[in-house]
């Protein structure tokens, strides 16, 4: 028969619960719940935070996503505040030399008026020189008769409220060798204008969207692509004015008026379901 004292030892003795031992169940089934939750907590974060992220913008514009395509055109107005002056001294004499000895001391009179006027040295350039022989064909021979230089200058003046004065003292200046090939407008910073018609482009491309959308029974999503479509040049506004022979005693009136740039854009948006 087996000893007694041997058969208490094989049966555990009791004590307080849970001292010396691993995890009960209970324990174990509450760590195993906080886990879910927390899973749970961080998955719906990520479903929450989805929409905002890049993934899944680049989904809505994919290539099987259903888009919309649309073009704004948008006009802004600017005066101008530049007036560019383009002249041309006309001088001849028997020889190369001497034409273009009498051709500089004309074109310095009128650059020396320009400077006089206000214009800055860094506002006016030589834009065109040329010296070529004069030719007489007496019995069909081509026989040289003299020399003529045209001097081309352009100037930029920066005060237009002034310009007519300063265009009328250069006529003078040269007498009848002088000639006014044109005048020109422009602007000196001719990217407001161009901004602010590319802003009134967008805005007009995105109401444009939102009618057809609403129109469709969709709302608008991102904007997949955005192209700007303008081809910006700077307006031309050139008039003839009268040569030193035909100017008269009065001031030459000068008036720039205004000009307007145009631009255009295209916008290419994702369409969602309506919400």
């Amino acid at each position: 028969m087996p000893d007694e004292s041997e058969e208490r030892r094989d049966v555990p003795s009791p004590g307080p619960a849970g001292r010396g031992r691993g995890p009960s169940g209970r324990s174990l089934l509450v760590v195993a719940v906080g886990l879910a939750v927390v899973t749970a907590g961080v998955a719906l974060g990520l479903v929450v935070a989805g929409p905002d992220t890049g993934v899944s913008r680049q989904a809505s514009c994919g290539p099987t996503a259903p888009k919309l395509s649309v073009v704004g055109t948008g006009q802004a107005t600017v005066s101008p505040d530049l007036l560019t002056v383009v002249v041309q001294v006309d001088a001849g004499g028997p020889s190369a030399a001497a034409a273009l000895a009498t051709d500089n001391a004309e074109a310095t009179g009128a650059l020396t008026t320009f400077k006089n006027g206000g214009v800055q040295a860094r506002d006016i350039s030589t834009s065109g020189l040329t010296l070529a022989p004069q030719y007489a064909y007496p019995k069909g021979i081509p026989t040289v008769t003299g020399y003529e230089v045209d001097n081309t200058i352009t100037a930029t003046l920066r005060d237009i409220a002034k310009s007519g004065g300063i265009i009328d003292a250069v006529v003078g200046s040269a007498g009848d060798a002088l000639q006014i090939e044109s005048i020109g407008f422009s602007s000196a910073d001719p990217s407001i204008g161009q901004d602010h018609a590319r802003a009134r482009a967008a805005a007009q491309a995105e109401a444009h969207a939102r009618a057809l959308a609403r129109a469709a029974g969709r709302s608008l999503g991102p904007v997949c692509a955005l192209t700007d479509q303008s081809q910006v040049i700077e307006p031309d506004f050139n008039a003839a004015l009268p040569s030193a022979g035909a100017a008269s005693a009065a001031e030459v009136p000068i008036s720039s008026g205004q000009q307007t740039q145009t631009a255009q854009v295209s916008l290419v948006y994702s369409l969602e379901p309506a919400g």
